[in-house]
């Protein structure tokens, strides 16, 4: 589920369970594993990457599906407990936007550093982020509206969180939801150079500096209570929520 690539000290993270990087138990655990033991291996950075024109379609919902109220809760856990991971990391983490970001996707890549996102080779299919939850019948937990919010501030985010709106690479860097837009071959080198001219500042002083600057998002994972999560779990099993996202999983089938 996870290739692990090593760049001197910058340790790339690459999202591999085909076919579209949907994110489950399996892939939550291993890539928290991952992140969290990386500064014990020797890593002073990490790439968070996909393959090339996906890079994670978000919660893999068939799967999900399949969970009981205990499940589903404590698959929530684990996976704010992953973003809270992301956002508190003692050193930084870009997220390389290998291609589609919807959802879960985009969730991964707000709470890194940095992001560059790949520009499509064909401007007919453009790539896309987006918190799209609301079109599938879901809200989107405090925890990620914060995120965004921090991104492209409050009025901004809201709109685009309520509409559920995916946005080509060129508009999400125009709103600043992304921090550059390159081809999809340089994503992966472009997030390392990111890393390497970062990491060349005295690193007392850039790792403090970069805590404090962050201490807003990670203090969103710190008390579990504001994550509501017993109250997303509840909305999960809504009516509503259950046949927008069947209806989905039955549209994927054909």
């Amino acid at each position: 589920m996870l290739e692990t690539l090593r760049h001197e000290s910058i340790l790339e993270l690459r999202l591999a369970r085909p076919p579209v990087n949907a994110i489950d138990p399996g892939l939550v655990k291993q890539l928290r594993t991952a992140i969290d033991s990386a500064p014990a291996l020797g890593a002073r950075g990490i790439v968070l990457s996909g393959r090339t024109g996906m890079y994670s379609a978000g919660l893999d919902v068939p799967a999900l599906l399949q969970l009981d109220r205990t499940g589903l809760r404590a698959f929530l856990g684990h996976f704010f407990g992953l973003c809270g991971a992301i956002a508190g990391a003692p050193i930084p983490i870009v997220a390389a936007i290998t291609g589609h970001s919807p959802a879960g996707g985009a969730v991964l890549a707000i709470f890194c550093d940095y992001r560059v996102m790949a520009r499509s080779p064909d401007p007919a299919k453009p790539f896309r982020i987006g918190l799209n939850e609301v079109q599938v019948g879901l809200s989107v937990p405090a925890a990620i509206q914060a995120g965004l919010q921090r991104l492209v501030g409050p009025y901004r985010a809201e709109r685009l969180m309520v509409a559920g709106a995916m946005l080509d690479s060129e508009e999400a860097l125009e709103v600043g939801f992304v921090d550059e837009v390159t081809a999809v071959d340089r994503v992966v080198p472009r997030a390392i150079e990111w890393l390497h001219d970062l990491l060349r500042l005295p690193p007392q002083a850039m790792s403090t500096t970069r805590q404090l600057a962050r201490r807003d998002i990670a203090e969103i994972f710190a008390d579990p209570r504001r994550l509501l999560l017993d109250e997303f779990a509840e909305a999960w099993f809504g009516a509503e929520t259950q046949a927008t996202l069947k209806a989905l999983v039955a549209k994927l089938k054909k």
